[in-house]
């Protein structure tokens, strides 16, 4: 086995799980990749945000962490749909292994269109809430 061969079932549990602290960016693009530093970056903003304003409702000094979540929800769905030989062709051009995605992917697919929904739904009723009713209900 090359170094260079990137687990595209690895790829998309990372973006699943860790995606928000930009771990599979890291692991993909390696550590100059910018978007993953973006990714990293919303944890500590969310807690400035926190520290600097803890009057202000939850997805107001969340959002830096929420948007990075999304992100990386559309990422996993990016990474995971993405089919076998474009993977290979993209991240394993240099390798003599090719990838044979098998159950885990779908499975994970499922998962973080459970999650991802439920995400942007809670965002969004969140939002409306706060911008509509000023917070009148909760």
């Amino acid at each position: 086995m090359t170094s260079t061969y990137k687990s595209k079932a690895l790829a998309t549990v990372l973006a699943l799980f860790v995606g928000a602290l930009g771990l599979h960016r890291f692991y993909l693009n390696g550590i100059k990749d910018s978007w993953g530093w973006l990714h990293a970056a919303s944890l500590p903003a969310s807690g400035l945000l926190l520290t600097l304003h803890p009057d202000w409702p939850l997805l107001a000094y969340a959002a830096p962490m929420a948007v990075s979540l999304l992100v990386a929800s559309l990422e996993t769905f990016l990474i995971g749909l993405m089919p076998d030989e474009k993977w290979d062709a993209k991240y394993n051009a240099a390798s003599d292994l090719k990838t044979d995605s098998r159950w885990p992917i779908p499975a994970m697919m499922v998962l973080n269109l459970f999650y991802g929904a439920t995400l942007l739904l809670t965002v969004i009723a969140r939002t409306f809430d706060l911008v509509l009713t000023g917070g009148a209900y909760g």
